[in-house]
């Protein structure tokens, strides 16, 4: 459920329902407006039946969300969200342009890409270091040296820089070369290698499947 704060609602109030919260061991989640504070509560809300909250006098309402991932829950931070990779913002007024290879073939390929795209107006570079393919025959990226690469680059262009991880071990050695972490359509799927990317700390970017016509 959420708790919908009157408009301009007492710094003092707001840290009374949290606590009330908290108290009775649910986790809450705040949310301020330029008008209106939210208070997003998760666990088991029949904890908190007989506190009547409802009743507080700088509550305005009390709302209860049913739907599924509530910590992503317009209802429960209705401000848009912006992303901070480093220095750079990805959100609202901002146009942010990832771009590079999409396999990483050699240093020399890698560094004079960043600098193309940084000069037309990029903010991240892109490139597969891990490039899975159905022929064991096929080049499947340079892994490790490859992210060093990106590295490099970065350094040269102060490019920020986003890596797409297929595995458990990729995703290891990517977080010490890379700003952001990027899962394809065929591991959205891939369910423990989303949980180890979740404890990675590092933002990430999902990329759904298409939608085909037809």
């Amino acid at each position: 459920m959420i708790i919908v704060m009157k408009p301009k609602a007492s710094e003092e109030a707001i840290k009374n329902i949290i606590q009330i919260i908290e108290v009775n061991g649910l986790q809450s989640h705040l949310s301020r407006g330029d008008e209106v504070t939210i208070i997003g509560v998760v666990g088991d809300k029949t904890k908190l039946v007989n506190q009547s909250l409802e009743l507080e006098p700088e509550v305005d309402k009390i709302v209860a969300v049913t739907e599924s991932y509530k910590l992503a829950n317009k209802k429960f931070h209705p401000q848009s969200s912006t992303i901070l990779v480093d220095n750079v913002s990805i959100g609202p007024d901002t146009f942010t342009i990832m771009a590079g290879p999409c396999a990483i073939e050699s240093e020399e390929q890698l560094v004079s890409t960043a600098k193309a795209i940084k000069a037309s107006g990029a903010t991240m570079l892109r490139g597969g270091a891990y490039k899975p393919r159905t022929s064991p025959y096929a080049f499947q990226g340079l892994e490790e040296e490859g992210l060093k690469y990106m590295q490099i680059a970065k350094q040269e262009t102060g490019l920020r820089t986003i890596c797409e991880v297929t595995s458990l071990p990729a995703l290891e050695t990517a977080v010490k070369y890379v700003d952001m972490l990027q899962i394809g359509a065929r591991n959205m799927q891939n369910f423990s290698l989303l949980k180890e990317v979740g404890r990675a700390k590092l933002p990430v970017l999902l990329k759904r499947g298409r939608l085909m016509n037809g």
